[in-house]
């Protein structure tokens, strides 16, 4: 005869425990996202003024040896995309003496980026951006 084999009560999670659980993981699921969201568009953001700052030290060295941002041995005034093609920057406006920088957003990042838009840089280095962004809240 077999012998015979003693039950183990199996115990497990109940239906309740599960959906407290899930209701925890989405609570900070709903608390961590946006925060995640704000940074992604802050960090491409930093993207586009890298650009704009590179291209803008390109156009100062070109007066700095040529006396001129026109010159016609500089290069530097050509627009050029962000590393991973958030922003575009471009010249606006440029002259022997001065020239104003933009950062325009892809369509992606402008639709994201409402607080800041187009990032602009002139010749003695005021900052500025299209949008209106709420107080204490820097763009630069």
């Amino acid at each position: 005869m077999a012998p015979v084999l003693a039950m183990k009560r199996i115990r497990g999670f109940t239906l309740i425990e599960l959906l407290v659980v899930a209701a925890i993981v989405a609570i900070l699921a709903a608390i961590a996202y946006p925060s995640y969201l704000e940074q992604v568009i802050k960090t491409r953001r930093a993207e586009g003024k890298a650009t704009l700052n590179e291209v803008s030290q390109r156009l100062e060295r070109c007066f700095t040896r040529f006396g001129s941002y026109l010159n016609a041995n500089c290069t530097a005034a050509a627009s050029a995309a962000s590393e991973n093609g958030w922003y575009a920057v471009s010249t606006s406006s440029v002259s022997a003496t001065g020239y104003t920088l933009q950062a325009v957003p892809n369509p992606v990042q402008a639709a994201a980026d409402v607080k800041c838009g187009t990032l602009t840089i002139n010749h003695v280095g005021v900052r500025s951006q299209s949008g209106t962004p709420p107080s204490g809240y820097e763009c630069w």
